[in-house]
This record gives C-alpha cells, structure tokens and sequence, in this order.
C-alpha cells in the first residue's frame, strides 16, 4: 500500500504543446491517501485512462512528478512500481485453469506455496467461481474471464496500489452489482489503495470514498459522494451526478434574489455583484409542486409535459420561462394539472462562470 502524489501533472500526445488545448491532461496535483478507495469519474475522452495509465507507469507525463510513499516513480516501470491493474477486458491464460490463473501472479514473486494455495482458495469462495478452479480458462464466458482477471488482481496482498480501468464494462447489469460490492468489502478487508476508472456514476459513488471527476483533461472537484451531491463546485458536476441530474438556469444575481426570465428566486445568501455568465443549480429533490392558490410569492408557473414512474417516485418533467426543469417526487405524490414550483432556498447553488461560488449570510 502507497501514498500516491501527483506533482503538477500535465499530458499532450502532441511531442510539442503550443497551448492547453494540446493537453489531455492539464496540471493536476492531488495525493491519493494510502488504503484510500478513489474513482476517476467522467464522460468518454476526458483523460480517466490517461490518468490512470501515469500513474501506474505505462505512461510517462509530458510534465509533473508521480511519487509513491514520497519516492520519485515518473520514470519507473509498472513491476518496479508494485501495482497491480485490473483493465476493461479479462486479462488472462486460457491454457491454464481458473486456479493457475490465480496463482499466476504469487508464483511469479516466489510467493510459498502453501500461502498460493491458501490465497487462491480464498479468490475463488470470495469470486464465488469455486467449482471452476480446475476447469481451464478457455471455455468461461467473458463474466467468468473477468471475474478471473479481477482475482488476479485482488490476491496479491503487496502491492503498492490496484488499478482498475472500466473492469465491469464486459459484466452484465446483476453481476455488476455483486462485483461492486466485493470489491468494496475487499478494500475494508486489505486496506489496499485502489483506483477506479469508469463513466458509471453508480459505480463511482458506491465503491469509492472519494470521487474525482474529470472533464476535457481537467479535475472538476474531488470530494466524497454526498460533497458532490450536495456541493458540485462546477455545473457540470451538478448535471453529471445524480439521476437527473442538477437543473441549471440563466439569470442575474441582486443580494438574495435571483431573476429568472420574469419571476425571482428566493436565496438564503446574499451576494455582491457577480460578473460573467451567472447560474443557479438546484436539484430536481429540492423542488416542491403545489398549486397555483398554495404556491405564494415564492411560486413560479411550471409548464408540465410529462411524468414518468420509475418505482418509489415519479420524475415529473416540464419547463419554468423555457427553461427544462426536472423535479422528483414520491410515488404517491399527487402533481396538480397546473403545477406551480418552489425551490427550496437552503438548497438553491449560485455559480458564476460555471464555478461555485460562496455568499454571505
């Protein structure tokens, strides 16, 4: 297990940058704590591999410094790093059974063979694929094959960090599940710094502590599921986590209100004159449908278009002043024909320039 550093870390596949565009990767500094569970979230091209393949050591960085445990490790190679990485398809022999599989990597370190037995009996109850260790490889399905390459992975109890890049990509829907939570309990069980690549929010959000969401080469924000959730420092954090995501509208900012179209929205902060492009994000769970005669002051006609029941609540789409709004309520809740809205102020994020910013009370 590791401290994992990066120190100023920039990319370009270009042999000579002129500019940022040029970059994949745009001066990161980040520490990943060591035994800490991280997730490199964000849609496809945002530099996640990128990322991931610098810091195991199958890429040298343009710019920066990559350090384990305060070691210099930016020109060292994957085995003198230690690490371990589990990729997007199964890595793995199909000559050899389930079990060689396994024992492959411990028998390449002079591991005793008493412990690969012992280590190995143990991958295949937790991967429940017990009754295939001596069946070879050759003939699994590709949810087997990778439930292998995750072993193969996750039995070496020394190494510096685990890797993942997308692992679950070739698993179907109820096998992901599963797989997300072993590895979650095999990281409260070993402690080992791990590192997840994937576009899946649900994923991110239920393996990792600490998620890291990219976009076109830079880091949004790094922060724990429910800072995320409740804080995006970007808009595009807002609309990228949570399912919808965070509703963003156009507008001015004066003190504590904020003019949308021809209606104003109540803040519970205040805030100076604000420059550039100014939002708000508020999400669709913060928002309350009432009618016209119970909505108040605070009330803005909401234009409704359709509901959709999607089990415990109903996702009720529309728009206010054209813009599309999306609000969640619970299944039972009754949505009047004319709907009006409220948001709920503590709730309501003011961004300027597609950044979080903070007001005074």
């Amino acid at each position: 297990m590791a401290q994992i550093t990066l120190d100023g870390i920039a990319h370009s596949f270009n042999p000579y940058p002129t500019s940022d565009a040029d970059y994949a990767l745009k001066n990161i500094d980040y520490q990943w704590e060591d035994g800490g569970a991280y997730a490199l979230l964000g849609p496809s091209g945002c530099g996640k591999t990128t990322l991931l393949n610098i810091i195991s050591g199958l890429l040298t960085p343009s710019n920066g410094r990559v350090l384990y445990d305060n070691n210099d490790m930016t020109l060292l190679t994957p085995e003198r790093r230690n690490i371990a990485q589990v990729f997007q398809f199964p890595v793995i022999y199909d000559t050899m059974t389930v079990a060689e599989n396994l024992a492959f990597p411990l028998v390449n370190r002079g591991v005793d063979s008493s412990e690969i037995d012992k280590r190995v009996a143990d991958m295949l109850q937790t991967l429940e694929i017990a009754d295939k260790a001596n069946r070879r490889a050759q003939g699994l399905t590709a949810d087997e094959k990778q439930k292998i390459s995750l072993g193969r992975g996750l039995v070496r109890y020394d190494v510096s960090a685990i890797l993942f890049d997308e692992p679950l990509t070739v698993i179907d829907p109820h096998m992901k599940w599963q797989l997300r939570t072993k590895l979650k309990s095999l990281h409260e069980q070993f402690g080992h710094t791990m590192i997840y690549v994937t576009h899946d929010q649900t994923e991110a959000l239920t393996f990792a502590d600490k998620v890291v969401v990219m976009l076109e080469g830079d880091v949004l924000q790094v922060g724990t599921p429910e800072e995320l959730f409740d804080n995006p420092a970007h808009t595009f954090v807002g609309y990228f986590i949570g399912s919808p995501g965070m509703n963003i509208f156009p507008g001015t900012v004066a003190g504590k209100t904020f003019r949308l179209g021809s209606v104003d929205v109540q803040l519970n902060k205040g805030y100076s004159q604000l420059t550039g492009k100014t939002e708000i994000g508020i999400r669709p769970e913060f928002i309350t449908l009432t009618s016209e005669s119970k909505a108040g002051p605070q009330g803005m006609k909401f234009n409704l278009e359709s509901i959709e029941d999607v089990g415990r609540q109903k996702i009720v789409r529309g728009n206010i002043e054209g813009i599309v709004v999306n609000v969640i309520v619970e299944e039972d809740t009754e949505v009047p024909r004319e709907p009006y809205a409220i948001f709920d102020p503590e709730r309501v994020r003011v961004y300027q320039d597609s950044f979080l910013v903070s007001g005074d009370r």
